[in-house]
């Protein structure tokens, strides 16, 4: 997988895969081990650690050791930087369909 190359994009990029999705969703609740966050998922250890290095590289949850454990916490700064990203978007889009709209409607009573 190519890496993204600036902070939006890697928190998309991790965004873009269920697993990571769901273990963000669990991590709403609170801080979880890595095994808390590994037991719905048949999958390997190493791929559960690959799931959380993206996260992790995208800034969306950090890791503590305590003795044997690892903690993950969900970081919500990234998630607002790219809802802020999105809405903006959304804002733009929205008035160019208004526009759409407004000339479609135009050429409907005006057809030449």
């Amino acid at each position: 997988m190519v890496q993204a190359s600036d902070e939006l994009s890697a928190v998309f990029q991790a965004l873009a895969d269920p697993t990571r999705r769901a273990m963000l969703s669990r991590l709403r609740v609170g801080p979880a081990t890595v095994g808390e966050l590994a037991e719905p998922f048949a999958m390997s250890r190493p791929a559960i650690s690959q799931h959380l290095k993206v996260l992790e590289r995208a800034g969306l949850i950090e890791r503590t050791a305590t003795a044997q454990w690892r903690t993950c916490t969900l970081r919500t700064e990234p998630l607002d930087e790219a809802s802020a990203w999105v809405e903006h978007h959304r804002g733009e889009w929205n008035d160019r369909f208004d526009l759409l709209a407004e000339h479609l409607k135009t050429m409907k009573e005006n057809p030449q």
